[in-house]
């Protein structure tokens, strides 16, 4: 592989999308990938338009992603993508990822990795199957105080992990707005589009995630209650869960999208025997230390000594300016790309650089949401073990 940037593909992400928008910024800020082709819309306006406004040669922007593949994989090896990016709805992510890597193309694409369980078993076997990479948008877990509050856990600065409590409060679905035009709360709210769980798989997931990633433990049973608090609603905007990780560990997770008020206030808190430790990601540059001695530590994030290694690795200005959500998505995208480029070239990757999520989190996310839908309306069996 010649000494250049990673050639990237997208699936969705037209200028009518603000997750597109996120994505591109994230994948270009480390200057390690450039956007060369897509097919952004199902509407063939929007995707032309769209490419356009990408800078994109007409002849690289696809009314599909059939296309887009077909067409893509017959360009010399020194023209076409490298991988390719899909940001669409949960519908739409198994076949375009199943048909990338059945034509030899790496993967990024959003959470949750698909529609339902069964085909992400399918997708991982795919995988495996062709050795390519697949990381998958777990964005929470690209904050760089989350990787010093999972770093902490790993050497026991708070001791022995005894309770897990994550909580993802959102408030913009507290009404039925998926019934008025402007907005993605239609698809996010349709079973025959997001899947079996709504604020579960949408939000749930990503809380879920943030639990295991910084504790290094497993979820192994859920007890749930699920509800839709606005009538007419088909799927869950709300959820409590409690969680039973391995080694004796409980937990407690809290989503929803009906608390009224609330943006996105994500919060995490980790406590074991010596101490506890909380992060909020509306308050992203700062983990907060608790010692069972009643001091507080707060640590700043940025390039300041108080950090560890690991977490000084993600970190890009200094303490106190704002990192913040694109800072981890781009986190993702950067190791995605120093892995990408040194399997192209043959190399062993940084063990540093494997830091992201992957398909083996795709379907534990989706065993999540499984598991949680057959405790929260079971009112019989409440505790669920892990669906596998």
């Amino acid at each position: 592989m010649k000494h250049r940037k990673l050639r990237m593909g997208m699936i969705g992400g037209g200028h009518d999308s603000f997750i597109g928008t996120v994505h591109r910024s994230a994948a270009f800020l480390d200057n390690q990938i450039e956007l060369v082709c897509g097919c952004f819309s199902v509407d063939p306006v929007i995707a032309r338009e769209s490419g356009l406004s990408y800078f994109l040669p007409e002849e690289r922007i696809y009314s599909s992603y059939k296309e887009l593949f077909e067409k893509e994989k017959e360009l010399p090896e020194g023209e076409r993508m490298d991988f390719v990016t899909i940001v669409t709805p949960n519908f739409l992510h198994f076949e375009p990822a199943m048909i990338a890597l059945e034509n030899g193309f790496h993967v990024v694409v959003d959470k949750p990795v698909t529609f339902s369980l069964e085909e992400a078993k399918l997708l991982q076997k795919k995988v495996e199957e062709t050795g390519l990479l697949l990381a998958l948008t777990h964005v929470y877990s690209g904050y760089p105080a989350i990787k010093e509050m999972k770093d902490r856990v790993r050497k026991e600065d708070i001791g022995k992990l005894r309770k897990v409590c994550v909580e993802y409060p959102q408030g913009w679905l507290a009404e039925r707005i998926e019934l008025q035009s402007g907005n993605n709360a239609g698809w996010r709210t349709d079973p025959k589009r997001s899947g079996k769980a709504g604020c579960v798989g949408d939000i749930g997931t990503h809380a879920w995630h943030l639990a295991e990633y910084v504790t290094g433990l497993k979820v192994q049973e859920v007890s749930a209650e699920l509800t839709a608090f606005v009538e007419g609603r088909m799927l869950d905007d709300d959820c409590t869960a409690l969680l039973r990780f391995e080694k004796g560990v409980k937990g407690v997770l809290v989503a929803t999208q009906i608390a009224a008020g609330e943006a996105n206030n994500i919060r995490l808190r980790v406590y074991g025997e010596q101490g506890g430790m909380e992060w909020r990601q509306e308050e992203p540059n700062t983990l907060y230390v608790k010692r069972k001695n009643g001091v507080t530590e707060s640590i700043k994030i940025g390039n300041n000594t108080a950090l560890g290694e690991f977490a000084a690795y993600y970190t890009r200005v200094p303490a106190g300016h704002p990192e913040g959500f694109y800072e981890a998505f781009a986190n993702i995208y950067r190791n995605f790309a120093y892995v990408l480029r040194d399997v192209k070239n043959g190399r062993e990757p940084d063990p540093k650089s494997l830091d992201f999520p992957t398909i083996e989190d795709g379907v534990r996310g989706m065993q999540f949401i499984e598991t949680m839908v057959a405790s929260g309306y079971d009112e019989v069996n409440k505790w669920q073990k892990w669906i596998e």
